[in-house]
């Protein structure tokens, strides 16, 4: 019998020999710098604007805005909504006197995960998974690798733990590019800043009993962590797809239409409360530590780590059963 270990080195390397992963290493590495130049242009026009650097400015002048267009009549409930939380967030930070923005390589590297776990890192997760099968029936190497003396859940296995294994690549990556770059221009320091997360959202009221800070480098591991569950799930989907869908480039169009429309989805489904079962809906894990508003009413933490679960667990299933039985001949 074959051990899995020399399957998966197997897989590894066909991987590797695609160029994905340096063609999704490349795009970080080509976007980050514009991200961190971004970012010092916020910085420069909050200086225009104030007049200072001073972050308390900025988050009174946010305060203020948003107060003013809570009494509009023009601006959507849900919307009044979402700013009130933000208000009292922003109010909470000013009681203890804390930037939650502080501009640092640590900083920058926690709010881009933040922001690029919806879409972005999904959507380079999925140029690496999304051909690991289908690539298979249209270089006609399917039937080779299915008629060796080799279990096909054993060739799967090994695909999926190779999927595993680049997923929590891609992950790290993203942020040791993000530090090592936006280090250069905002500085390298940042790990003990406090950050306080433990926000409770009740509709537009915002619970702070359970709050606490805690230093930023155990609040980015926590971040991570949520990414990677994210970004697993992402993954462990496209290889079902894979399973499913003979074409690459089908596959990466469903996965992709997907991904958008589970953006889109997030921005425009507060009234539609059946949508929070949908995987894509859930994947921004790490709103919740920030005490961000969910997008759907009853939408916590730990209901999303379930939906997610369910999602990735079915994929599993589906993946196996279908290619432990597949035709490969037709």
């Amino acid at each position: 019998m074959v051990s899995l270990y020399p399957l998966v080195v197997n897989e590894c390397i066909k991987i590797l020999k695609k160029k994905r992963l340096l063609v999704v290493l490349l795009i970080l590495a080509a976007l980050i710098p514009m991200f961190t130049y971004a970012q010092m242009k916020v910085a420069q026009n909050n200086l225009k604007q104030f007049g200072t650097n001073d972050w308390r400015a900025e988050q009174r002048q946010k305060i203020v805005d948003y107060t003013r267009s809570i009494g509009s009549a023009r601006v959507p409930e849900e919307w009044k909504q979402f700013r009130r939380v933000e208000v009292k967030l922003a109010q909470y930070y000013l009681d203890k006197d804390v930037n939650p923005a502080e501009p640092n390589g640590v900083t920058f590297t926690r709010e881009f995960i933040k922001n690029a776990v919806g879409l972005f890192i999904p959507l380079m997760i999925m140029v690496i998974a999304s051909d690991l099968v289908s690539s298979e029936h249209s270089t006609g190497t399917i039937k080779l690798l299915l008629t060796r003396p080799v279990q096909r859940w054993k060739v799967l296995m090994s695909k999926l733990i190779s999927l595993v294994l680049f997923t929590s690549l891609v992950v790290i990556s993203t942020g040791l590019l993000c530090y090592l770059i936006s280090g250069l221009f905002f500085g390298y320091g940042g790990w003990d800043m406090p950050v306080f997360f433990g926000f409770n959202i009740i509709g537009s009221e915002v619970d702070t009993t359970f709050v606490r800070p805690v230093e930023q480098w155990l609040y980015l591991i926590m971040e991570f962590g949520l990414v990677w569950y994210s970004a697993l799930i992402v993954a462990i989907m496209s290889l079902m797809v894979s399973v499913m869908v003979r074409s690459t480039a089908a596959g990466m169009g469903l996965m992709l239409a997907v991904l958008i429309s589970g953006t889109i989805l997030t921005n425009m489904v507060s009234s539609w409360e059946t949508a929070k079962y949908l995987f894509m809906v859930n994947l921004r894990l790490t709103d919740y530590l920030t005490g961000s508003m969910p997008p759907i009413k009853g939408m916590n933490l730990s209901f999303s780590l379930m939906v997610l679960t369910v999602w990735g667990l079915a994929s599993v299933i589906a993946s196996f059963a279908v290619f432990t039985k597949k035709d490969v001949l037709n």
